[in-house]
């Protein structure tokens, strides 16, 4: 939800979001990608964005705690986050998390 909310969030107030789910087979894991068509992120701070407290919000606004949050969910669960992104084009974040044997 909180990759979700900022996609919201970099898009001001018109723009896509997609929502791409594929069961990867050979991996044995599924995967989520939200893409949105916001500002993107400059690669100066794509380094930070899962920091705790790091944020570009204005003061009020964000505590930078959602990403990093996003992050230690995932991965706690034996999971992969990564971002893709281009400044004034947008956004995608993509989350693998695994399959559990049976």
């Amino acid at each position: 939800m909180n990759i979700l909310m900022n996609a919201v969030q970099a898009m001001d107030e018109r723009g896509t979001i997609t929502i791409v789910t594929r069961h990867l087979i050979p991996e044995k894991c599924v995967e989520v990608a939200i893409s949105d068509t916001g500002h993107g992120i400059p690669p100066q701070q794509i380094d930070r964005i899962f920091d705790p407290f790091f944020t570009t919000k204005a003061s009020g606004k964000g505590t930078g705690l959602g990403l990093s949050i996003a992050y230690g969910i995932v991965t706690t669960h034996h999971g992969t986050i990564s971002v893709r992104s281009e400044v004034g084009k947008g956004s995608t974040f993509t989350v693998r998390m695994p399959i559990a044997d049976e």
